[in-house]
């Protein structure tokens, strides 16, 4: 199993969708690394020699922000919206959906499983 940017790849895929476990690189990032890299598209990562490893690992490391490094720089976007009290920012702070997503219905993702609420019944019929 290849090991680059500290996360160890799957073997036995071709190395364009194994280099996608890494956090930060995408179908279009991971093509323009092995472009890069000048490593042949469809090669299985086991089949990877060491030098092709690390010349992937350098061009990554050299031109992109992934994992840990990409996390922070993430998150410390997130508390500078905190911070500033943008509507963003308040969005991040009550955990409700920030880009404009409806939340009467939906958005139990990010609003977690339902309360409810007691003594609210349907309006009985009138006879």
């Amino acid at each position: 199993m290849p090991r680059i940017a500290g996360i160890d790849i799957p073997s036995n895929k071709r190395i364009e969708y194994s280099l996608r476990y890494i956090y930060g690189i995408g179908p279009k990032l991971a093509l323009d690394v092995l472009k890069d890299a000048q490593i042949e598209v469809g090669m299985q990562a086991k089949d990877l020699t060491e030098e092709q490893v690390t010349q992937i690992a350098s061009v990554i490391d050299r031109n992109y922000q992934v994992e840990g490094q990409l996390r922070r720089t993430v998150q410390s976007n997130i508390a500078r919206l905190k911070d500033i009290r943008c509507y963003r920012g308040m969005r991040h702070r009550a955990h409700l959906p920030v880009r404009g997503q409806r939340t009467r219905t939906n958005a139990r993702t990010r609003k977690g499983p339902r309360k409810t609420v007691a003594g609210k019944k349907g309006v009985k019929e009138m006879r």
